[in-house]
């Protein structure tokens, strides 16, 4: 299993870094005015949607459905099954972009009520929106066959397809001579790129002989028993989404280039959630629905524990850099054209609310598949809402006050609601078992992170001294220096403990005889 979370982790690592490169890009051409506000916008609408109804809850229903059926009915039966699913996709995902074309303004209006105010900022959205839009059937459809590729242990394919991203959106950037203006060009290879991650699953998924085709949708048991967990999931997806709704409304409220800080501080934010969290959620759902389905129960719970523990211990570093150095972290990834140190700074605020919140993100997907792993989706639903409430109100709260730090600290608060509560609800009900390895590395990631932070705190001043005494790429060298002594003092402070606590570092990323995780004697 670990094989396949290092296969998913490092392509999904190749995207983030990529994803980096596309996003330096943008912040350059575009800044924080406008057109980026009116950009980003167009962008994170089907974004939001792709979330809810795609990667989100469709996953949660799908995976575990078509994991049961490959189980115990072959894999024959199991294509007829998801070339069904795949027939009821497409038909939805049409319907949806026919009402998004036609009502593009009345979604803009009632998602960012602010924008109408203002008149160019609401004409380029518009235009964008609809451009961006078809993006959400593309991937929709990828996710599908992403999770076909995933229950049958194919992962790197789709873990590739973001890439493809980022590569033909800066693609697009670097002819945006060619295009009315850069924000056009960047919504035209979103779209692109939609087409292109839809064409490498699908060749893959042929590859391997399970491509699913158009087939006549029954409503046999198992159509049945994925839509009744359809239906919960997308609720629960809808509750992360919805507060990230909220931020969009509300930040269309605040002064020009609130929407954009958050969208910086959260491409920053998102890349341990995606190289760490969703990578652990991706392929530990698959893993524990197996052996649910085989009644391997102490090795789907060995696998939820080690998969938890390797989650916290990489996230560590992140949550510390996020809280001690996000000064440093914009300005060295950002910092350059039209993005001025102003909007470094804006932003690093905001990714420094959104850290609060890093270690229950990357860790909800986990505690999750506790139960959909059984096909529970119900209970993380109402877990979600709960979250979500809490969530909304706090931004209520401290919008006014705050401006979008605020939404982004709410954001972290109701994250740790709905990690808690999650792991509350699925220790009680016995679907996790917490064993000595899972606690023995959270303290010891928690004994590295604080002398992480200490180090960060005394040479922080000196690592600047120095930067700034350089001719050029000051805020690059600084943050890169920061990074290095961070990821040396952090690493060796981890071994170190998880040695004192009799752990081998090593069974982390292995296993004995038995499927656990080694202890040492």
């Amino acid at each position: 299993m670990f094989k396949d979370l290092l296969s998913v982790g490092g392509f999904t690592l190749l995207s983030r870094m990529t994803g980096f490169l596309r996003d330096v890009m943008l912040g350059a051409v575009l800044g924080a005015g406008w057109l980026a506000d009116a950009f980003y916008i167009a962008f994170r609408l089907p974004n939001h949607f792709r979330a809810i109804f795609g990667e989100g809850a469709f996953n949660a229903a799908y995976v575990p459905s078509y994991a049961r059926v490959l189980q115990t009915e072959g894999p024959a039966r199991a294509k007829t099954f998801s070339s069904q699913i795949f027939t009821l996709l497409l038909i939805s995902q049409l319907g949806l972009l026919t009402l998004a074309w036609a009502f593009t303004p009345q979604l803009i209006n009632l998602l960012a009520p602010g924008v109408e105010a203002d008149p160019q900022k609401f004409a380029a959205a518009l235009t964008m929106t609809r451009i961006t839009f078809p993006y959400l059937a593309c991937i929709t459809l990828v996710t599908l066959h992403a999770g076909t590729l995933n229950a049958n242990r194919r992962f790197a394919a789709a873990a590739f397809a973001p890439v493809l991203l980022n590569i033909v959106m800066m693609a697009f950037l670097g002819v945006a001579f060619l295009f009315p203006d850069a924000g056009i060009a960047a919504a035209v290879g979103i779209t692109v790129s939609g087409i292109a991650q839809l064409a490498l699953v699908m060749v893959d998924a042929r590859r391997n002989n399970i491509l699913e085709g158009v087939a006549r949708p029954r409503w046999d048991a198992d159509v049945k028993q994925f839509f009744t967990a359809l239906g919960p999931a997308v609720i629960g997806s809808a509750g992360v989404q919805i507060a990230l709704f909220a931020d969009t409304i509300i930040a269309s409220l605040l002064p020009t280039g609130a929407i954009s800080s958050i969208y910086y501080a959260d491409r920053i934010y998102q890349l341990p959630i995606g190289v760490i969290g969703i990578a652990a959620g991706t392929v530990l759902l698959p893993e524990m629905s197996r052996r649910l389905a085989a009644n391997d129960s102490d090795g789907a719970f060995s696998a939820q524990n080690r998969t938890m523990a390797l989650t916290i211990a990489l996230s560590m570093p992140f949550f510390v850099a996020f809280l001690m150095i996000p000064d440093l972290i914009m300005q060295g990834v950002f910092l350059r054209g039209r993005f001025t140190l102003e909007a470094a700074q804006a932003s690093a605020n905001v990714l420094a609310a959104y850290g609060i919140g890093l270690l229950a993100v990357v860790l909800i997907a986990s505690a999750r598949a506790s139960f959909q792993s059984l096909g529970d989706t119900r209970t993380p639903m109402l877990v979600s809402l709960a979250a979500v409430g809490a969530n909304v109100v706090l931004k209520l709260m401290l919008y006014g006050s705050l401006g979008a730090v605020g939404l982004a600290t709410a954001t972290a608060i109701g994250a740790w609601v709905n990690l808690l509560l999650l792991v509350a609800l699925a220790l009680r009900s016995g679907s996790m078992r917490i064993d000595p390895l899972l606690a023995k590395v959270l303290m010891a990631s928690g004994v590295a992170g604080l002398a992480l932070a200490l180090a960060t705190f005394f040479v922080r001043d000196a690592v600047l001294q120095l930067a700034n005494s350089l001719p050029m790429l000051r805020s690059e060298t600084a943050l890169l220096a920061d990074g290095l002594l961070g990821m040396i003092v952090y690493s060796v402070g981890l071994m170190i403990v998880l040695r004192l606590l009799g752990i081998s570092p090593r069974s982390l990323m292995g296993r004995d005889a038995t499927g656990r995780a080694k202890i040492i004697p």
